[in-house]
């Protein structure tokens, strides 16, 4: 017998039933599913100190589990003493197997480690069915050893879906597990 990640066997099994039912889809592929998530941490002090860059691909690279990507500045800035194409971030695209592995350590790990969480903000919706979350601290991730961490930074993570509208979305990753406020709050 294989290993199948329990994130998709529930997807497979649980959600989709779910959001059949909820929305009156009438056929399986109609039904919105997870395509991808998107890491992006910005290092601007990068500009002055390039070990911050390497130090950040191997965090990112440690919470994702997948080789991250440095981000390149599209155009020089003299202000902030940027030049062009100079690394300025921080990047990683999960898919399949490794997004919803890394989907279930975020709900069921990291985020309770958050200081007073009392669930995430459901304003970070696009119109087309992505949502985007902000994390303040890499810290969170029990993959990060306090100790070794240089500076603290926050990242974007930023969820793709096949969602037509913000309500399809929410309701998907609410049934995936992630704790959105609720709207007394």
């Amino acid at each position: 017998m294989s290993y199948q990640v329990r994130l998709k066997h529930k997807y497979n099994n649980e959600v989709v039933a779910a959001l059949k039912e909820k929305f009156g889809y009438k056929n399986v592929m109609e039904v919105p599913r997870l395509t991808k998530i998107c890491i992006n941490q910005g290092v601007g002090a990068a500009v002055s100190d390039k070990k911050l860059i390497d130090n950040a691909v191997g965090e990112i690279t440690q919470i994702t589990g997948q080789k991250a990507v440095a981000t390149l500045s599209r155009k020089a800035i003299s202000n902030f003493k940027l030049r062009e194409k100079m690394p300025i971030g921080v990047k990683v695209t999960l898919r399949n197997e490794r997004m919803f592995e890394f989907l279930d350590r975020l709900v069921a790990v990291s985020l309770p480690r958050v200081r007073d969480f009392k669930g995430i903000p459901a304003k970070g919706f696009d119109g087309r069915g992505n949502y985007t979350l902000g994390i303040t601290e890499q810290i969170i991730f029990p993959e990060i050893n306090i100790d070794k961490v240089n500076k603290i930074n926050g990242m974007h993570i930023t969820f793709v879906t096949t969602a037509r509208n913000d309500e399809e979305a929410k309701a998907l990753l609410a049934e995936l597990g992630l704790p959105f406020k609720s709207s007394k709050n």
